[in-house]
């Protein structure tokens, strides 16, 4: 299958710009001021189970930083309206937001760039929010449209009403608290025991690796709750230093690196009345606490993983006891990934879950699955009586393979039925009769957010998201043997009949867990930018990443070397179709694109002749156990898989093939992910070998690069080194 969506004659490399496009600021200043074109863009949604309305933050303009909770009121019969519940500069007297370090940490695991309200959590009734400004808790009566601070110890981290909205429960120095709801009765419900301990904060591999940024959770009758107790006294400590200010400490990370000890994680259920009671299961065998769930539909639901992730059980909870019982068991000979949504209870009392059955991944309601391999199920969005909303993409027999889209559908006994109607990629939100759908597309910028009840549109949600300025050329097409998802972007005003070969720029991620070939707009804005500087530029969904089929991305178990292989083949099998200059071939990448975009220099410079190395796992024992251990096993048991997937070993450069090849390697030096020792180990090994290579070490930035000039500035870095590097 191929799709084009060509250019619309905005200027280019290639093309006298406009006296309006001269005006506008360029694409990497405003890239780097609107983060990638997100602020602006409504998000975060949560619809009121009466239906009439819906809440949801977004921030004034798309160069603004500071989110507003915002509420849409759509009575049955009427014109739905826009109004603002809660204005963190009017709450702050206009004063600088100041974070805890342990909000940063949080920030950091979500990738959250912004300010103001970018989280809040409500009661059942979505009548009451809560939220932190600054590390102080802050309430929204969401009828009223009225906020106000309550009055409790900082810094506030995650504030939860209760369902029945009369208390909030928060962490402030790694305790549990709650306080009333108006702000009276504030006290703690579990303290730490040590300076290593916290109650309800998820740790770091939970938050990193799970998509577990919770550590407690009410229960359905508001007269107590589970909570997460971690102790990371275990993981052996990193240093992470400011080297631009010698004359600051060294931050202690903890950081459970691959094939050492994680933090400990044990559960309780704690009480309003102050009883405590601890959730006993086999945590030898099953140490990882992935996810929990309590509802009024069945007892508290926990999924529980071996550290192998091979394992997995599904415990539910006597609240009264903490005793559990098995309620299913999954195991694989690879491993068993963990999904939006589930387990949860049906209202009917069956469990809900996602599983690998058949060479398909299926949804699954009690014993039976209700989908088949025409859909590869991706997230669960809401369970309700009548069906189950979920979010999916083609799957492997599918009639239409539907490069690059994700959809929204609604499953029950009955059949499948599609919600989101136009090509692109969706996700949606749901309580009662209505739904709040998001959709990106490849025809529009940003996303569009339709109110829908009963399946008809009532209302949008407005999008404040600056228009980029440029439109995408790009080719959505399969490429080589395996049928690899590609993206292909040529420079807007570039002709095909000039017969002019271009040369090649790579832009892969590669890896697991991040799908770049979308059937989006805003997924190739930099793509497109850097193919209007005088590259065709290739996409490529090798081998691991998500959305194919469970095959697809287990493919890579116990040699990551494959996503390689993945990309050669996919240039190689463009390079018939389109104007590719295979003389003249780069990549770039970040992380895991950082780590394949070294490794395609390293070890085929047969085929790749420059690249960009940003933030890169070089050595493969340095990254962390749930996300390592998963793909390559324990290093201690499997030091070969290791040696092979790593780019430097203990004794330099691994497998290293000639000639050289010119190569940037950027790195933050403030990462507690990828951790700047990740790059300095390549560069060593590098200059141990005397391969030529640059280095750039970014002061004060993390794993994110959220600071505007850095990020500006790093995209117009590696045009020059790119074209250096190519003779361009």
């Amino acid at each position: 299958m191929t799709t084009e969506i060509t250019g619309n004659g905005e200027p280019s490399a290639l093309a006298a710009p406009s006296d309006d496009a001269a005006r506008r600021p360029s694409f990497p200043r405003l890239h780097a001021r609107t983060q990638r074109f997100t602020l602006g863009t409504p998000r975060a949604f949560t619809v009121a189970p009466d239906g009439s309305r819906v809440v949801f933050v977004r921030s004034a303009s798309g160069t603004d930083r500071t989110h507003q909770l915002w509420v849409l009121d759509i009575p049955a019969d009427g014109t739905a309206v826009e109004r603002v519940a809660a204005d963190p500069r009017a709450l702050l007297g206009d004063g600088e937001e100041r974070l805890s370090a342990a909000e940063r940490a949080r920030r950091e695991r979500s990738r959250e760039g912004g300010a103001g309200v970018v989280g809040y959590a409500t009661d059942a009734a979505v009548e009451l929010a809560a939220f932190a400004l600054s590390g102080r808790l802050f309430a929204a009566e969401l009828r009223a449209g009225t906020a106000r601070e309550l009055p409790v110890p900082a810094p506030v981290l995650d504030p939860r009403p209760s369902p029945d909205g009369r208390h909030i429960a928060y962490v402030s120095g790694g305790a549990l608290r709650v306080v009333g709801a108006e702000g009276e009765g504030d006290r703690a419900l579990a303290e730490p025991e040590a300076g290593t301990v916290t109650y309800g904060l998820a740790e770091f591999i939970a938050a990193e690796e799970m998509s577990r940024s919770r550590g407690f959770w009410w229960s359905p009758e508001s007269d107590r709750l589970l909570v997460a107790r971690v102790d990371d006294a275990p993981v052996r400590r990193w240093w992470i230093a400011d080297p631009a200010h010698p004359d600051r400490e060294p931050e202690q990370v903890a950081y459970p690196a691959a094939g050492t000890p994680n933090a400990e994680v044990r559960l309780f259920v704690l009480g309003l009345d102050g009883a405590r009671t601890e959730v006993v299961w086999d945590r030898e065998r099953y140490p990882y606490l992935a996810r929990v769930h309590w509802s009024a539909n069945g007892a508290p639901l926990l999924l529980v993983q071996s550290r192998d992730q091979r394992g997995v059980l599904y415990l539910a909870v006597d609240p009264d006891g903490g005793t559990t019982r098995m309620v299913h068991a999954d195991e694989d000979e690879d491993w068993l990934e963990l999904f939006p949504g589930v387990p949860c209870w049906s209202p009917s009392g069956q469990l809900v879950r996602i599983a690998d059955e058949g060479g398909a991944r299926v949804l699954a309601v009690g014993e039976r699955p209700l989908t088949g391999p025409h859909l590869h199920v991706r997230a669960v969005l809401d369970v309700t009586d009548d069906s189950v909303l979920i979010s999916a993409s083609a799957g492997a027999e599918a009639a239409d393979p539907e490069l690059g889209e994700v959809h929204v559908y609604r499953v029950n006994e009955l059949g499948v039925e599609r919600v989101s109607p136009e090509p692109g990629v969706h996700s949606a939100v749901r309580a009662g009769a209505v739904t709040v759908l998001v959709s990106a597309t490849l025809d529009h910028a940003g996303a569009r957010i339709r109110v829908l009840r009963d399946g008809k549109q009532t209302a949008t949600v407005a999008s404040h998201a600056q228009q980029p300025g440029l439109t995408p050329r790009v080719t959505l097409t399969e490429a080589g043997a395996r049928r690899i998802p590609c993206a292909v972007l040529l420079p807007t005003g570039y002709d095909p009949a000039s017969g002019v070969r271009l040369p090649v720029l790579l832009d892969p991620y590669g890896g697991p867990h991040a799908q770049r070939v979308l059937a989006s707009r805003n997924a190739f804005l930099t793509s497109q930018w850097f193919a209007d500087q005088g590259f065709a530029v290739v996409v490529a969904d090798g081998r691991g990443t998500p959305g194919r089929s469970p095959a697809w991305e287990k493919a890579i178990k116990g040699d990551l070397t494959r996503t390689l292989d993945d990309q050669v083949e996919a240039l190689g099998a463009l390079a018939e179709r389109f104007p590719l200059d295979l003389d003249r071939v780069a990549i770039r990448g970040w992380s895991f694109g950082g780590y394949l975009s070294a490794m395609a220099v390293l070890r085929r410079p047969d085929v790749f002749h420059a690249a960009v190395v940003g933030a890169p796992v070089t050595d493969l024992r340095l990254y962390d156990t749930h996300y390592q251990e998963r793909y390559l096993g324990d290093p201690r048991t499997a030091p070969e898989a290791y040696r092979t997937s790593s780019l430097v070993a203990d004794d330099g450069l691994v497998d290293p093939a000639e000639p050289h090849r010119p190569m940037l390697v950027i790195h933050g030096l403030a990462d507690d992910n990828v951790v700047v020792a990740h790059s300095l180990r390549l560069s060593s090994a590098l200059l141990a070998a005397g391969r030529p290579h640059e280095v750039l070490p970014l002061s004060g930035v993390t794993h994110m690069t959220p600071q505007e000039q850095v990020a500006e500035n790093l995209l117009l870095l590696q045009v020059d080194f790119l074209k250096r590097a190519l003779n361009l």
